[in-house]
């Protein structure tokens, strides 16, 4: 298989099956999660490098799926005593599980291929040349087939318990009342998490296994308030990192992980600017448009209190009001295009008069 297309698959594979997860962790308020359970199955994977006695896929995936299980149920005994709270369970467990397999790498593991930079960064790189093998028969790289499984296992559970999982995660109590246990789909929830987790971990590395999980998530929650819609969209936006990420690191001879993950933060980054919700320039629009409102009203009442009173005329000069009102040019032009477009003003030699819809107006605001 070509190496371009091996790495193009392994990250998007890995993508796709992290993001589909991935939303329902942040709709929970669990990101944490993801990241405790990809630095806490490194303990289970140098017990099983050394109960193998070298590289064994089947008996590595086995002992980090088993840590991933122990941390997740660390965390619930926990957060059940009532006493630590759950970012608070997950900043205990999740230090003590990955300092022991630090120690466990560094003591025990110094001269093997099993090192704390791989565990950490990942080598997406030279996943293409770890073949999985049956025989004699090459199949081509064995991160192609986890991640293909997982992606598919993931696609299945989400199919087989979308209304139960929507359900708990929005309402719980509502799921216990209809007869569905919240508690039995959280464990399989984080149970294939961990799963996906240790298969993403062996190719990408930690680091990028928490990126693809939660910020194409997190970007797409910001886009939408559909689960449907949310779910396609993380899942489009994780496999277009890996792939601009591949691009870019390939250009600059960069990191690949480190290039996708920095695409995963430049799509959050534009995510938040543009959000068609509770995006920044959303919310820079709204109270622009919250202050020109509440400056029409005002010189509205200006316009009223001093209107038909002698003397008073210079009022309703545009250049005195802008003084007046300590508007800045630019504002009180903003203003005055307003107040004439909405048609509670005209404007005639220089001065501003209400019409009678202003008047109306005006007259709301003292009764």
């Amino acid at each position: 298989m070509d190496y371009t297309l091996a790495i193009l698959l392994i990250g998007g594979l890995c993508a796709a099956a992290c993001a589909l997860l991935g939303c329902f962790l942040v709709l929970r308020r669990m990101a944490m999660m993801a990241d405790a359970i990809s630095h806490a199955i490194l303990p289970g994977l140098v017990a099983g490098y050394f109960i193998a006695r070298g590289p064994n896929l089947l008996i590595g995936f086995l002992g980090a799926a088993l840590a991933a299980i122990i941390t997740v149920s660390l965390v619930e005994a926990l957060q059940n005593t009532r006493r630590v709270g759950g970012e608070s369970a997950i900043g205990i467990v999740f230090p003590a599980m990955f300092a022991l397999g630090t120690f466990l790498v560094t003591r025990f593991a110094a001269n093997v291929h099993l090192d704390a930079d791989a565990v950490l960064f990942g080598n997406i790189e030279f996943a293409p040349f770890d073949p999985l093998l049956i025989g004699s028969l090459n199949l081509g790289p064995q991160s192609i087939w986890v991640m293909a499984v997982l992606c598919a296992m993931n696609l299945a559970f989400i199919g087989l318990f979308y209304k139960e999982l929507k359900l708990a995660t929005f309402d719980s109590g509502l799921a216990a009342a209809l007869g569905f246990s919240p508690i039995i789909i959280h464990y399989l929830l984080m149970t294939t998490v961990s799963i996906t987790a240790v298969g993403a971990f062996t190719a990408v590395g930690a680091v990028l296994v928490v990126a693809l999980m939660i910020v194409p998530a997190a970007s797409a929650y910001l886009l939408t308030d559909r689960l449907p819609v949310m779910i396609g969209l993380a899942v489009a936006i994780g496999v277009f990192c890996a792939a601009a990420g591949y691009a870019v690191a390939l250009v600059l001879d960069a990191s690949v992980a480190g290039a996708i993950s920095t695409w995963c933060g430049v799509c959050f980054a534009l995510s938040h600017l543009f959000s068609p919700r509770d995006g920044v320039i959303v919310r820079i629009r709204r109270v622009r448009r919250q202050r020109l409102a509440f400056a029409t009203d005002t010189l509205i009442l200006h316009l009223s209190n001093h209107e038909g009173v002698p003397g008073e005329e210079h009022e309703a000069e545009v250049g005195h009001l802008r003084g007046e009102l300590r508007w800045s040019a630019r504002f009180a032009a903003d203003v005055l295009a307003l107040a004439l477009r909405q048609g509670i003003a005209q404007a005639t030699d220089g001065h501003l008069f209400l019409t009678e819809a202003g008047r109306m107006r005006a007259a709301q605001f003292t009764e």
